[in-house]
């Protein structure tokens, strides 16, 4: 026949360190103690344990090796960001680059303005060559179209040479003449002028004890000039001193 276990005596538990009652399993062979939620396995030796204590040493080490255990949790849970007592120092590496950079963009800002400073001068310069440039092409039109009227002028002088600007007729060949003058149109070479070879063309030449230099004693055509442009030379006689 079998034997049934015996209770264990009520007043043999004791509170655990960890506030959890130790169970002890009844019989000769090894008990099992609950310390700390671990399972403690204890033999039935007598010489393991303390006669004072019901706890083995084996027991004892196993549950500090349980609180340190816990210990070492706590200590990965209480985690944050590092204290950082002053701002990190700029590396002197950095502060080359960044005046390394600067230096380019301020050779690079001279270059440029010295590319606008260029392009502004010839801008400037092919403005004044466009002005120019119209302006002589205006008075060359302008020219052309009154060499083609100086025939008429040369009519209009022999007429009033001879008395016959009187009248009507008259009047017109004066506004002709006024509306001419204000394209630049002027005539030059009068009896008495000093002989310029670049605006007077000599057709005769005499001596006279009259003159100390050659001089224009008499005006076959008068000359015309548009502004500086020589537009005819005048046709004269030349006197030459004796």
């Amino acid at each position: 026949m079998t034997e049934k276990p015996q209770a264990a005596d009520p007043g043999s538990t004791g509170s655990a360190p960890g506030g959890s009652a130790p169970a002890e399993q009844a019989g000769d062979g090894p008990r099992v103690v609950i310390r700390n939620n671990r399972k403690i396995r204890e033999t039935s030796e007598p010489a393991a344990a303390d006669a004072g204590s019901d706890v083995p040493a084996e027991g004892l080490v196993e549950e500090a090796e349980v609180v340190v255990d816990e210990i070492e949790v706590e200590a990965a849970e209480v985690t944050g960001p590092p204290v950082v007592d002053a701002p990190a120092k700029p590396v002197d590496g950095g502060g080359s680059a960044l005046g390394a950079e600067l230096e380019a963009l301020r050779t690079e800002l001279e270059e440029r303005t010295r590319d606008l400073q260029r392009v502004t001068a010839e801008y400037a310069n092919y403005r004044k060559r466009v002005d120019r440039d119209k302006g002589l092409v205006t008075e060359q039109a302008t020219g052309a179209v009154l060499a083609a009227l100086l025939p008429i002028l040369d009519d209009l002088d022999r007429a009033r040479e001879h008395g016959d600007l009187v009248g009507p007729f008259g009047t017109v060949a004066e506004q002709l003449t006024t509306a001419l003058g204000k394209f630049g149109l002027t005539p030059f070479g009068e009896q008495g002028d000093p002989f310029d070879p670049t605006r007077h063309e000599a057709v005769a030449h005499q001596t006279s004890a009259d003159v100390t230099e050659p001089t224009c004693v008499q005006v076959m055509r008068r000359g015309y000039q548009v502004g500086e442009r020589l537009l005819r030379p005048a046709m004269v006689a030349v006197a030459d001193p004796e």
